[in-house]
């Protein structure tokens, strides 16, 4: 439904990179750039043609969502809401965790998508560049330092790593699984022309004209992710330092670079089907009438 508003309003994307299409049946990591709300809607939009990702996938966000619209069906549907702050994280981390352990598995998850940010780009850009400025990092514009916690806690408790037949640290064994564990992370760019972002605001109403979204990926095999926090520390800063880079070229060009080892830039047109999401929109409307209707009954019986 989130992608039909923005598909019929003209938001489209235009896909750049890896063919993600090529990985939607393994199991997958997503780390992607936040700058609003019009992000999590452009993903729903472009992960619809990958395959099952879409039923299979668990969303984290931020705590506020759960108390949109659309919070009541990520949560039957087995998402995590992550609170923000210092005060809140130590004790987010040990909830992700439990949440994995309940969820990803007993419900067939195949792809988790993180903002390892942590909020949006013109809230913590400011925080980010006097943290880099303080332990002589780049300093970042288009993006932020991510952070380690979710990323970490995700790696701990989703990658397989066999040991004498068993999975190493706190995994479901090996003979109570049939997951193969992930088996790749997802580097995950998003650009909006000229630098201005959609919100879910402009999603939904369609007030601002047609324009094209830039979505740009880069996989990486999990065996070239390091799992030590501190190494991994360097791993995440080295891909935020790399989208800086693709999304400052992007808007000076409008395109993004070659990956390394083309000749030349690849992007491809993703397209919906309408007749697919006239069928969604049905459905929900006859939905929304069934549950108005039986609220109704039991309000006359009780009145």
């Amino acid at each position: 439904m989130v992608a039909s508003w923005g598909w019929w309003a003209g938001y489209t994307v235009m896909e750049w990179g890896d063919d993600i299409r090529t990985v939607s049946e393994d199991e997958a990591l997503m780390l992607v750039n936040h700058q609003a709300t019009g992000d999590i809607c452009t993903l729903m939009m472009c992960l619809q043609d990958k395959g099952t990702v879409v039923r299979r996938m668990m969303w984290l966000m931020d705590h506020i969502f759960k108390y949109t619209n659309f919070g009541i069906v990520s949560l039957i549907h087995g998402d995590f809401f992550i609170r923000q702050g210092k005060a809140y994280r130590d004790q987010q981390l040990v909830l992700l965790h439990e949440h994995l352990e309940k969820y990803y598995r007993s419900r067939s998850r195949k792809w988790i998508v993180l903002f390892p940010e942590g909020g949006f780009l013109r809230k913590r850009r400011e925080t980010s560049q006097a943290f880099a400025k303080k332990n002589n990092l780049p300093f970042l514009t288009y993006v932020t330092l991510p952070r380690l916690g979710a990323t970490q806690v995700i790696l701990k408790n989703l990658v397989a790593q066999q040991e004498n037949g068993t999975l190493a640290g706190e995994k479901v064994p090996v003979s109570e699984s049939k997951s193969n564990g992930l088996q790749w992370v997802i580097d995950t760019t998003i650009a909006y022309p000229k630098a201005e972002p959609l919100d879910i605001q402009t999603w939904i109403l369609g007030y601002r004209r047609p324009t094209i979204t830039h979505v740009h990926y880069r996989i990486f095999p999990i065996k070239d992710v390091p799992i030590d926090p501190e190494t991994l520390t360097v791993w995440l800063y080295q891909r935020f330092i790399e989208k800086e880079g693709l999304l400052s070229h992007f808007y000076k060009t409008g395109t993004f670079p070659p990956l390394q080892g083309q000749t030349e830039v690849v992007s491809r047109d993703m397209t919906l089907s309408n007749l697919w999401l006239v069928l969604v929109q049905l459905f929900a409307f006859l939905s929304g009438g069934m549950w108005y209707c039986i609220l109704q009954y039991f309000y006359e019986c009780l009145f």
